[in-house]
């Protein structure tokens, strides 16, 4: 696993973001233009704590206990919010193959999106999510975590070692890996027919821009490098192992950075060509 802390999933839930937007101060913040990744990286934090880890293991285990719905980021609700274009397209690459459903979760944390679409998922013929992680995530998820088709790697070579994924999912990862398309590349040469990039940053940009997200204390204190992609960059690079199938709103919506860049949370559902 590359040691960067922008594999996990870095955001905070839809329903913390909007309320957080409404107050206008206190919530998540996006700052600076840097222009390389190890510039950025000297204004951040990090994500890299135990202290994180062990809100996410908590949580992730209230859900699997039966004590909480849904979980995102440490955050646990009493209701699933779906992200139904998510979920469509894991049900299509399984109808596309005889019901059959085998997934590459890369950046999942302790298994979030399992859980949040576990209902739906026992109804397909066979399921198998494999979780590709950082090594402390790892050891936890599969010591806590992992149960029936849920399991945890360490890295890709070791879940391809064991598992032939017929999806890849990216949910808010790409954006914070210091090499996306570079990531991008290898995941492309896993043989997977689907690949779902979630709730990724794209503005109308003619290069792509680096800036900090600043998480607010409440729910863990932490900022990062983030990417905001140039819509026809990412598109392009895409398009050169996936046809794109479908691409729709982000929960998180519009965001606005302290400079004024404005940027927008989307999802892409792509083929692979």
């Amino acid at each position: 696993m590359t040691s960067a802390k922008a594999l996990i999933r870095d955001w905070i839930p839809p329903l913390v973001v909007r309320r957080l937007q409404q107050l206008g101060r206190g919530g998540v913040r996006f700052e600076g233009d840097y222009p390389s990744w190890v510039e950025a990286n000297r204004h951040a934090t990090g994500y890299d704590t135990d202290a994180i880890l062990a809100k996410v293991l908590e949580a992730t285990l209230k859900v699997k206990r039966g004590e909480a719905m849904y979980e995102r980021d440490s955050v646990v609700f009493d209701q699933i919010e779906y992200v139904w274009p998510v979920l469509a397209g894991l049900m299509w690459a399984a109808a596309c193959n005889q019901g059959r459903l085998n997934v590459l979760d890369f950046g999942g944390a302790l298994g979030s999106t399992y859980f949040q679409n576990r209902q739906f998922l026992e109804g397909l013929a066979d399921v198998s999510w494999n979780v590709v992680e950082q090594a402390h995530y790892v050891e936890r998820g599969n010591a806590l975590i992992a149960e029936g088709p849920l399991r945890f790697y360490s890295d890709i070579a070791a879940c391809l070692a064991e598992q032939a994924p017929n999806v890849v999912l990216l949910s808010s990862v790409l954006q914070y890996l210091p090499d996306p398309l570079g990531m991008l590349d290898k995941l492309g040469r896993v043989g997977a027919a689907v690949m779902l990039v979630d709730r990724t940053p794209l503005a109308s940009l003619p290069e792509n821009r680096l800036l900090v997200q600043h998480v607010p204390a409440s729910i863990y204190p932490a900022s990062y490098p983030m990417w905001v992609f140039s819509d026809s960059q990412l598109l392009a690079h895409l398009g050169q192992c996936w046809r794109l199938v479908s691409r729709y709103a982000g929960p998180e919506g519009q965001v606005r950075s302290r400079e004024g860049l404005f940027f927008k949370f989307e999802g892409l559902l792509l083929k692979a060509c």
